[in-house]
């Protein structure tokens, strides 16, 4: 009988190689709510350190090159949309929105920091925390990191909701 189930179908479908073991543990829910986590996280310790040090953050904006006009305007406006963001991604229902705008904004922050390493003289480091202590290709690696786990958690949710 032994060797009957170890020649039959029975023994094949039951292998490690058909049924993937090396995440089973995880649900693709607990990926999404640890991904939204860890952008809650980084953006309200953005926003709170941008907003606690003002003066700083609108002075190292009206350096950069590029946005010297609109730095009044931003030094509000990226705290209050990083704050808007989160408060998308702790909304299941607006999850997804939250998912492509965190996707949206950190490949604009990385593009304007590629930009700024290529054809500016100065580089204003306008981050706030501990964000301000990473070299320049640290913070890329770092912004990189958050755009493929943004898009990642957008896939997912978005194949939840759609599926």
């Amino acid at each position: 009988m032994k060797k009957a189930m170890l020649r039959s179908r029975y023994f094949f479908s039951m292998t490690v190689f058909q049924k993937p073991t090396v995440f089973s543990w995880l649900k693709k829910n607990t990926i999404i709510e640890v991904i939204c986590s860890l952008l809650i996280i980084l953006f309200i310790y953005a926003a709170l350190s941008k907003v606690s040090d003002y003066d700083r953050f609108t002075v190292q904006l009206s350096k950069s090159p590029f946005i010297t006009s609109f730095s009044k305007q931003l030094a509000w406006g990226i705290p209050a949309v990083e704050i808007l963001i989160s408060a998308l991604l702790v909304i299941r229902k607006m999850r997804l929105i939250g998912l492509y705008a965190s996707f949206f904004l950190m490949s604009s922050f990385t593009a304007y920091l590629l930009i700024m390493l290529n054809f500016s003289y100065y580089i204003p480091c306008s981050c706030g925390g501990v964000l301000e202590y990473l070299s320049w290709n640290e913070h890329i690696v770092f912004n990189v990191f958050f755009i493929v786990i943004s898009a990642a958690g957008a896939v997912m949710q978005h194949k939840d909701i759609y599926a």
